[in-house]
């Protein structure tokens, strides 16, 4: 026969059911007085989940088929024994059996009532339990409690969890190797093409200087140069999104200067940028990444925001890096963070992770954005 699993109805069910059980007076319509009890023992011992009550000595006074079957034993040993021979007992736990749950590892599962145990099955193996317990209020109060075995859902969890920690180190290891392949192409058009550039230019410049060139040829070669000229900003332009020299050659609160300073010369919006250049002076793992979560939030106020103006800070507190972020822009919308093309906030929030932070995204009021970051430093100071 298939067990019914206790409905919506919950806790006071569970109690009413139980009460008639223990033959408790409840109030009944005449002629029912006979049938309530043996139907309620049904439905409780037909219940799929563990059911047990305890006195308030901590002994069993009652236990369904689907409690012994949980624990290893029979319904017979169960009756009469000690809740700690089932449940184990915390070592802080009080006297009653509340306690074995609520001292236990802490809340589970979606009700307030809930509370993660260890159970203990007749050979002695232990397991993990999500627990609820209520107090039926008769002239001999009893607790009640329901169980269900959760391994299987915390095997899910760890294997999820394990699953999400080797993403984060993948993500990590990516974020590292794009950066390392930046700075090799970023020197690579600076050092090389930058310089063969140069030395046309200053080629091109010398033959203009030379007698006999007509005036066709003179247009001619300063359109060339003018076209150099071009070549070499917009080449700079391309080395410094992929690395800003910067970072390499003044550290990390220079490069924040050149990011404010670019930022304001292509959009015009104010930037005030507050903070010491000597708590800046991080390592390259930190220095790259807390520059490109600037530089993604500077780009996602640049293209959504409509603001008039950015305000950042950072300063060190007790061995974190606090990065606050504003704008008076429009606002972002919850609905805004949880986009799935929102490739900014998830590279930020990637980054931020990485370096074992927390970031926090809202709506400031009345109008704009707030972005706080906190970034542990430990290992990262230089």
């Amino acid at each position: 026969m298939n067990r019914p699993r206790l409905g919506p109805l919950g806790w006071p069910a569970a109690c009413f059911m139980l009460g008639l059980a223990f033959g408790c007076k409840l109030p009944r319509r005449p002629g029912q007085e006979a049938d309530s009890a043996p139907a309620s023992r049904q439905i409780v011992n037909h219940a799929s989940d563990a059911i047990i009550s305890a006195n308030p000595a901590n002994i069993i006074v009652m236990a369904n088929p689907a409690a012994a079957a949980l624990f290893g034993t029979s319904v017979e040993q169960m009756i009469g024994s000690p809740l700690e021979r089932f449940i184990e007992r915390p070592g802080d736990a009080g006297d009653g059996p509340p306690d074995y749950l609520r001292a236990g590892s802490g809340r589970a599962g979606r009700r307030a009532t809930d509370y993660a145990v260890t159970g203990m099955r007749a050979d002695g193996r232990r397991f993990p339990i999500e627990g609820s317990i209520s107090r039926a209020n008769q002239a001999t109060p009893f607790y009640t409690v329901i169980m269900r075995d959760v391994t299987e859902r915390q095997r899910v969890q760890e294997k999820l969890s394990r699953s999400h920690d080797q993403l984060r180190q993948l993500s990590a290891a990516l974020q590292t190797i794009r950066e390392e392949e930046r700075t090799h192409i970023a020197r690579e058009l600076h050092d090389d093409l930058g310089q063969i550039l140069a030395s046309l230019r200053m080629d091109l410049s010398l033959l203009q200087h030379t007698g006999g060139m007509t005036p066709d040829s003179l247009r001619l070669m300063g359109g060339m140069e003018q076209n150099l000229l071009t070549a070499i900003v917009s080449l700079r332009r391309i080395a410094s999104n992929l690395r800003p020299r910067a970072l390499d050659e003044g550290g990390l609160y220079f490069a924040l200067q050149g990011l404010r300073d670019d930022f304001v010369e292509r959009y015009g919006i104010p930037f005030s940028l507050l903070a010491d250049e000597a708590e800046l002076r991080l390592d390259d793992a930190a220095s790259t990444a807390i520059f490109r979560i600037v530089q993604e939030a500077l780009t996602n106020i640049a293209r959504h925001a409509d603001a008039s103006s950015v305000t950042m800070n950072l300063f060190r507190l007790n061995g974190d890096l606090l990065v606050t972020i504003r704008d008076d822009g429009r606002g972002i919308r919850p609905e805004d963070m949880e986009k799935a093309e929102s490739l900014g906030l998830i590279g930020m929030r990637e980054r931020v992770w990485g370096m074992r932070g927390e970031i926090s995204v809202s709506a400031e009021e009345p109008s704009g954005t707030r972005i706080d970051i906190v970034l542990p430093l430990a290992g990262h100071l230089v």
